[in-house]
């Protein structure tokens, strides 16, 4: 247990400044919100009983690979979406409960949006999770055609860190570029499979 109350302390650190920072919620309501999503990430790995996987897993897996025929056809699946060595390593590396976090503060990201284009915006439903799919890329499993097919399609969670250090850096030097490059796509996930096609990402 002690090992969760360090992780829980790493992770309340990363969090609560994004909370605040990007969100505008207070300390408190960020805390609350904290703990809400650690206490939901912690049971739902208990209930998967995921929470004792090896530290190490993505080094495991890539190991495995040339001669685990389950393994090469699980990251054959990855990489035919631009999922790379290291793209692998960086998610399977970390710890259960770090992922299922990283999932979930995504989760809040998408709702906030959803509810400032219902509210705010005076888009319905289905207009607001169309502009989602637009603005923002969305992750899971890339064989859930509930969102969206072909290139539409969510994007593997191992690329949630190259995608969004691309997305920074463009944002950074060309916001311009970048909004009419994704505009000019079906969705956003679009955008980014022709980027890593294109050698760009």
């Amino acid at each position: 247990m002690a090992k969760t109350s360090t992780l829980e302390k790493h992770l309340r650190d990363q969090y609560l400044p994004i909370f605040q920072k990007m969100m505008g919620m207070s300390m408190a309501k960020a805390k609350r919100t904290f703990k809400d999503l650690f206490r939901k990430v912690t049971e739902e790995a208990g209930k998967e009983d995921t929470m004792n996987l090896p530290p190490d897993l993505g080094d495991m897996l890539l190991e495995k690979e040339p001669t685990d025929k389950k393994v090469k056809t699980v990251l054959a699946k990855k990489r035919a979406e631009g999922v790379r060595d290291q793209n692998i390593r960086w998610w399977w590396n970390m710890h259960d409960l770090e992922r299922r976090m990283m999932s979930k503060v995504d989760e809040v990201f998408v709702y906030a949006l959803f509810l400032r284009f219902t509210k705010e915006e005076g888009l319905s439903a289905a207009e607001a999770n169309e502009k989602l799919r637009k603005v923002r890329p969305m992750f899971g499993d890339p064989a859930d055609s509930r969102y969206g097919r072909g290139n539409d399609r969510p994007l593997p969670d191992e690329l949630r860190q190259r995608v969004n250090t691309y997305m920074t850096r463009r944002a950074q030097q060309d916001p311009e570029g970048l909004k009419r490059d994704a505009e000019a796509c079906s969705s956003f996930n679009a955008f980014i499979r022709k980027e890593i096609q294109a050698g760009r990402l």
